[in-house]
């Protein structure tokens, strides 16, 4: 009898805890958070100890498919990974003879092990590397960096130190990151305050100590009125905003028309509960987070939310104190060399990226760029054609606005490519799919944490590829042999882990015994100093002259939103901790557990149109309608819907999930071209529908 245990990484949502998987004769019969970082306590959220149904699923991808009818018919022939591979790096070669390197687009999920995939783009010589972030968090990490000049993960959430957490576009227990909540539950244990604004009571507001239930699109008014509040009563952090905040004047002049009776006209909160609430943070600080949000993808105005997030934490005194925003720390701040990135085999390529990010958009950060964009030029082939898409785990017709339009878009492609370990929309209007081991059967190349311990950790495959499915280093390998880029042409993991260790000190066995390398001692808490910031006055900038010079305002006046039509409600949508997104909707054990989602529906709205709980509704917008059951409650604003995102779905390959619940994106008609200019992410929540009974 054959027995190990593996550490690894869970690829069951963006996170990727630490996991350790005890494997006996080649199945694995256990997976648990890793026992050797203090945080995990061993745990797991649903998702993760669903990783077993993963692999066990025969509805998975389980060969490379080759389109055999039109895109999307369904039609397909079996494939070598020989034949894969050359199809897919002739049709490559043929656009950039015809088009240039610059025409190929690679999009993936984001997350720790996405060097390879902009290495591979790079070696290309496109430009074109872009990630899901569009659609979730490109607006915090850019009112991050117009305000201190550091992107969202140079800052740390000490959630376990705080005394005061404040959660707005962030669900932090049904949307879950393992560390995070025990952590948060440990500080609430120990008397941190927990305050959560939302359209909708979920998971987090049940656990709240305060629980605010604002106007659907009112929260840059919530936030305003909050520092007015701040600033009026001399509640901020005195001794911080004299060193590190720049132009207060200008933030005090401009607050002083929202105040927290302002803010109830808008948003429904009364003004003492403002009050009171502003004086309890203000009682916690510096100690407080306010954090800054996940799925920031909300509202037109939400870079503005976000930045005004940022300056609350700022006022407050949060940057850089212990249990509130310290600041991360990379290798080199704790005396070490970090990983050697694949990305420097290749110089970087000096044409313009197609979505504008960094030159056309120069206040947004080229790093991901913004997918959407990159569809519109798809479309337009303005400024310049994009013939090939690559979508590595990532599915933009289940995961952005208006589907049907993406797919006319995506018809004018040369060629399509789907890297995926489930069946998706995008994979099966795809020219060919390459079907992605599972993270339980695959390694991947090393990535690094930073944080208050900076460490390196390791994934490795708990059980071999039960179908002929390959790792994505493999799969990168074996088209870059064919595309005459060597560097990237590797035979064993073992090799791209070895020159990403080159000049750390630390060599692959180091991660035997735990799966990860720490490289401190213990937390460090730097303090702020002339370096932090990384604005031109070395300080947190409440006018940017980045966004200045482009004629954006620092500090946007607020605009009410627009209510819902008569007979009509805006949509919103967010997670469960079942679910990530689409992607598992088809899990054997998750679909069991929720097989379709309902749809929130405030109580009085509900009666109003003789709706009950349970009942079956048709949700409508602009001729398109699908059914879904009621949930008839007074959690939820008068004037919102809400549903989990993910389902919907309509490929019959997809047994468990198809046909159950309603797809979001298909109710957002004009979606791809409503957006935040300032922040880059969609605006998905500017939406209405109608809500009738199904007949």
């Amino acid at each position: 009898m054959s027995k190990k245990r593996v550490y690894s990484i869970c690829g069951m949502c963006t996170v990727r805890c630490p996991i350790q998987v005890d494997v006996e004769n080649g199945e694995i019969q256990f997976i648990q958070g890793n026992q050797n970082i203090p945080a995990m306590k061993g745990a797991l959220c649903p998702r993760g100890v669903a990783g077993k149904a993963l692999i066990m699923d025969r509805e998975r991808i389980q060969t490379p498919m080759i389109r055999d009818g039109e895109r999307g018919e369904g039609k397909w022939r079996q494939a070598s990974w020989n034949e894969a591979f050359d199809y897919v790096a002739d049709k490559l070669k043929a656009v950039t003879e015809k088009y240039g390197a610059r025409s190929i687009v690679f999009s993936d999920r984001g997350g720790p092990f996405q060097d390879l995939h902009k290495a591979f783009v790079r070696g290309l010589g496109s430009p074109n590397f872009c990630n899901h972030d569009a659609s979730c968090a490109r607006n915090v990490e850019h009112a991050n960096l117009s305000f201190s000049g550091l992107g969202r993960k140079d800052v740390v959430y000490d959630l376990k130190n705080s005394r005061h957490v404040v959660l707005q576009f962030r669900n932090i227990f049904e949307a879950i990151n393992v560390q995070e909540v025990n952590n948060l539950m440990d500080a609430m244990g120990n008397g941190c305050k927990l305050t959560v604004i939302d359209v909708r009571a979920n998971i987090s507001a049940t656990k709240a100590t305060r629980f605010l239930k604002i106007r659907p699109g009112t929260d840059y008014a919530l936030n305003l009125s909050v520092i007015h509040e701040i600033l009026a009563h001399y509640l901020y952090d005195q001794k911080f905003v004299s060193h590190w905040i720049k132009d207060l004047s200008q933030l005090e002049s401009f607050v002083k028309p929202y105040s927290p009776e302002w803010a109830e006209t808008e948003t429904g909160i009364p003004a003492d509960e403002i009050r009171a609430f502003v004086y309890e943070l203000a009682t916690a600080k510096p100690a407080v987070i306010w954090h800054p949000g996940w799925m920031a993808a909300r509202y037109t105005d939400s870079f503005y939310t976000c930045r005004s997030i940022y300056i609350i934490n700022a006022l407050l005194g949060a940057y850089g104190a212990k249990g509130g925003l310290p600041l991360a720390n990379k290798p080199a701040h704790v005396g070490r060399t970090g990983l050697k990135p694949l990305v420097d085999l290749f110089p970087k390529p000096t044409e313009k990226r197609a979505d504008g990010a960094g030159w056309l958009y120069p206040h947004i950060s080229e790093g991901p760029g913004l997918a959407h964009l990159m569809f519109h030029t798809m479309e337009t082939e303005d400024p310049y054609p994009l013939k090939a898409y690559i979508a590595y785990r990532h599915d933009p017709l289940m995961g952005f606005p208006e589907p049907d339009r993406l797919k006319q878009i995506f018809s004018k492609l040369d060629l399509l490519v789907s890297i995926s370990f489930t069946w998706s929309d995008t994979a099966w209007f795809s020219d060919v799919v390459l079907p992605l081991s599972p993270y339980l059967e695959r390694e991947s190349i090393m990535a690094c944490k930073n944080g208050l311990k900076p460490y390196c950790f390791i994934r490795k495959r708990a059980v071999d590829p039960r179908y002929d499915t390959k790792s994505d280093w493999e799969i990168i390998s074996g088209l870059s042999s064919r595309l005459g880029l060597d560097a990237l042409t590797f035979d064993r993991i073992e090799d791209i882990w070895n020159y990403q260790l080159q000049p750390t000190g630390v060599s692959i066995e180091d991660f035997e015994a735990t799966g990860i390398v720490p490289l401190a001692n213990a937390p460090l808490y730097r303090p702020i100093d002339e370096t932090t910031f990384k604005t031109p006055s070395k300080r947190l900038e409440i006018i940017s002259d980045k966004l200045e010079k482009r004629g954006i305002e620092s500090l946007k006046p607020y605009t009410s939103p627009v209510k819902p039509p008569e007979g009509q409600f805006r949509l919103t949508f967010g997670r469960c901790a079942l679910h990530t997104q689409g992607h598992t909707a088809n899990n054997p054990l998750l679909s069991e557990q929720m097989p379709e989602n309902i749809l929130w529906i405030n109580t009085q709205s509900a009666n109003s149109l003789g709706i009950t709980a349970g009942s079956l509704v048709r949700v409508s917008q602009n001729g398109y309608s699908e059914t879904i059951r009621a949930n008839v409650t007074d959690l939820i604003h008068p004037e919102a819907v809400f549903v989990v995102h993910g389902f919907g779905h309509t490929l019959k390959v997809e047994s468990r999930a198809f046909g159950k619940g309603l797809a979001d994106n298909k109710f957002m008609k004009g979606g791809l071209d409503i957006w935040d200019p300032v922040g880059g992410a969609v605006a998905f929540q500017e939406h209405f529908v109608t809500v009738t009974h199904a007949v």
